[in-house]
């Protein structure tokens, strides 16, 4: 008996042994997941948000007073600071070398524009002035963009025709009734009319920049993107191209309006071929076979060379010698600039008439204008290493706008080419500006009446010339493919539409197509099943990388994109077919087989009772009527995983359908005993997700959203170590 009795307590240990090894092991394989303890936000009703923000900005005190008008007069920042020994000779040179490339430019663009040559003047002068006072940008030079002259230029040719004038000067008697503000006894000629439609449409393109700038929307700059401005940029230099040459042809034809005016355009032009004048044609090919070679080498040496060559100005000397002496005028009835004032005109306010013809186009030219103004400002910004505030930007360039339409002048805006050579020719600042701004007012006071001969088709050649950096752009398609083809795709359908169709309209269809190509993203955002390499690694795509391996139960899934209404049936589309288990198909063919085997267990029910009762009849009782003998079949479940972890990094924000499609998720996968867990939620995914009833008030967020995927799996795995299974109504 004693030795049984050891026995029985020796076993007894042992057993006491194994079961303390046992609790032990499972101690030492329960996961503790991350905790994060977020910060509590002090709730603040909307009435009180704008009650501050109004006292931040109506705040008057001296020094708040000072920072305003430093901030909006930034030359008064750097003024005082200015360094002679350091910055005077380069910005003299720059200021110099700008101002020689842009008197024959003002001239050339004012053509485009549809304006006398002065006005192109003008606006240089009173531009370099305001800019170099408000801008926060020390590199950018603004002026005459060709882009934009483009755009003043079809709207002051639609607004002459609406009003009865002809497009080579004169005007259309009968047509004197469609100017809704002209009479009978007006004297404003053709070209007085049409500077009042660019100073109109000038100072609303500057009042919307001005407004945008106030309400502090420089950030719609972002939604122009690079290859949509260049897109855009090509078309309207396709556009550009064809309306000069006529010019270079010395035709005298009507400049096309509304759309698919390119391909009319070119059609006008070999149907009056016969008509060239061949000493405007000459002229052209000799201008083209002196700039396009100069103009190369200016691009190739210009590390080498300190200032660029200015083959223009000397082009438009010797043409403007040439055509003067040689009596093209009169001798071959070449176009010429014609009498060119000195002296500036008083200033007279805008037709404010015109404001119902011209707002819908001035928006346009405003947010072009303001796109390449801040995109260029940046980009120069960066490189020499300060800031630039955009909404400054803003106020600058519309007031570069504003204040010039009193003084007979259009649109303008920074400039590449020439903020290129401010750049590579040493300028420091802004005071560059002021010193182009002398020589032109040189040029408005004493030199002006001097370019009375020079012929027009020479100012046609300078504007195509000056087109060659976005007809490149054609070269760059096939590199443009194969880097990011969304992107040439944009390019390829603004720079068509712009051309093809209308200018204005190009820009609308690329912000509209830009806008569909992000949409279209999100539409095909990667889906990925995801397994890791190691203990420790990282969880990526099983299908992108080799030695991954999935975790036995579990099945971790990553949506590369927001989960919003527009792509939440795509996004539980890709779940499924991951996860290979659509759980609303299982569900539904559970039901079906369900419904099948009740029919079935009532149909062998009554064929029972049809026996028993004709055993009853005969005496008799059935051998097995004790025991059942129906089995209930219970479907089988097809599916290797009990639980599905989402990894939510990639997924910035969720909306309300967002929401309730992870609520689907969740609830159809519950009901075939699959759990879901949510990994790596961002706090604005938080939010949505409580704010939404997925995270219920009470319910211990810590069992549905983990940190990591590593923390979900292992909580999971030793949640399922310590019970002996995975019951997910239990768990979550």
């Amino acid at each position: 008996m004693a030795g049984v009795e050891t026995m029985a307590r020796e076993e007894n240990g042992q057993a006491g042994d194994q079961v303390t090894s046992l609790s032990r092991a499972v101690e030492r394989k329960r996961y503790t997941p991350v905790l994060l303890e977020e910060q509590e936000k002090e709730a603040e009703d909307l009435r009180s948000v704008l009650t501050r923000k109004l006292k931040k900005k109506c705040l008057c005190s001296p020094s708040r007073a000072k920072e305003l008008v430093l901030g909006f007069f930034p030359i008064l920042s750097w003024l005082p600071q200015y360094r002679p020994k350091e910055c005077l000779l380069g910005d003299v040179m720059s200021g110099l070398i700008v101002a020689i490339l842009l008197v024959p430019q003002s001239i050339a663009y004012s053509l485009l524009a549809g304006q006398e040559p002065v006005y192109g003047l003008y606006t240089s002068f009173f531009s370099c002035i305001i800019y170099a006072v408000l801008a926060s940008s020390r590199h950018v030079s603004v002026g005459i963009f060709g882009v934009l002259c483009l755009l003043v230029g079809q709207v002051v040719d639609r607004e002459l025709q609406a009003a009865g004038y002809t497009s080579e000067g004169g005007r259309n008697q009968t047509g004197m009734t469609g100017a809704g503000n002209l009479t009978a006894g007006m004297t404003c000629d053709q070209s007085c009319y049409a500077i009042s439609v660019a100073t109109m449409l000038t100072f609303m393109a500057g009042l919307y920049q001005v407004l945008m700038g106030l309400f502090q929307v420089g950030f719609v700059s972002v939604y122009l993107s690079d290859s949509l401005l260049s897109g855009f940029a090509t078309g309207a230099s396709l556009t550009i191209l064809t309306s000069q040459v006529r010019h270079l042809l010395g035709l005298k034809l009507p400049r096309v309006q509304g759309l698919g005016s390119l391909v009319k355009t070119w059609v006008s032009l070999f149907q009056n071929l016969k008509d060239t004048n061949l000493c405007d044609l000459v002229t052209s090919l000799l201008c083209l076979l002196v700039l396009v070679p100069t103009k190369e080498l200016n691009d190739r040496y210009k590390a080498k060379l300190k200032a660029p060559i200015p083959t223009e100005l000397l082009v438009v000397i010797v043409a403007t010698l040439a055509s003067h002496y040689g009596r093209f005028e009169e001798r071959f009835h070449s176009g010429v600039a014609g009498t060119i004032p000195t002296g500036f005109q008083p200033p007279q306010m805008p037709d404010w008439s015109l404001i119902p013809n011209v707002a819908l186009d001035a928006f346009s030219i405003a947010i072009i204008g303001f796109a390449i103004t801040v995109s260029l400002s940046e980009m120069f910004a960066k490189k020499h290493g300060y800031t630039v505030d955009a909404n400054q930007e803003m106020y600058a360039i519309g007031f570069c706008n504003i204040l010039p339409s009193f003084f007979r002048c259009f649109t303008t805006s920074a400039a590449l080419t020439k903020t290129l050579v401010k750049d590579s020719t040493g300028c420091h600042t802004q005071l560059s500006s002021l010193v182009t701004a002398l020589v032109l007012l040189l040029v408005l006071l004493v030199i002006a009446p001097l370019f009375y001969s020079l012929q027009k088709c020479v100012l046609g050649v300078i504007i195509i010339v000056n087109l060659r950096g976005a007809l490149r752009k054609f070269g760059e398609i096939p590199q443009m493919w194969r880097v990011n083809r969304v992107d040439a795709a944009i390019w390829l359908v603004t720079m068509a539409t712009s051309a093809l169709a209308n200018t204005e309209l190009g820009l609308l269809v690329g912000v509209a197509f830009s806008a569909f190509c992000v949409l279209a993203r999100t539409q095909r955002a990667r889906a990925a099943k995801l397994g890791r390499a190691g203990e420790s690694g990282p969880y990526e795509d099983l299908s992108a990388y080799r030695g991954l391996q999935a975790h036995a139960g579990f099945i971790v899934f990553r949506f590369e994109a927001p989960v919003y209404y527009a792509n939440q049936s795509l996004f539980k589309k890709a779940l499924y077919r991951c996860t290979e288990l659509d759980p609303v198909q299982e569900a539904a063919l559970r039901r079906k087989e369900q419904q099948q085997q009740n029919k079935k267990r009532k149909k062998e029910k009554d064929k029972e009772k049809e026996e028993e009762a004709g055993l009853e009849g005969r005496g008799g009782a059935s051998p097995d009527s004790g025991v059942a003998t129906v089995a209930q079949l219970i479907v089988p479940e097809k599916r290797s995983f009990h639980t599905l972890v989402i990894d939510c990094g990639p997924v910035l924000f969720l909306d309300t359908a967002g929401v309730n499609a992870l609520k689907e998720v969740y609830r159809d996968y519950k009901e075939l005993g699959v759990g879901v867990l949510l990994a790596q939620c961002n706090p604005s995914v938080l939010d949505s997700l409580r704010r939404g009833g997925y995270l219920q008030q009470g319910s211990d967020e810590a069992q549905l959203v983990f940190c990591t995927i590593s923390d979900a799996v292992g909580s999971t795995q030793s949640y399922c170590t310590e019970n002996g299974g995975c019951e997910i109504d239990s768990h979550c």
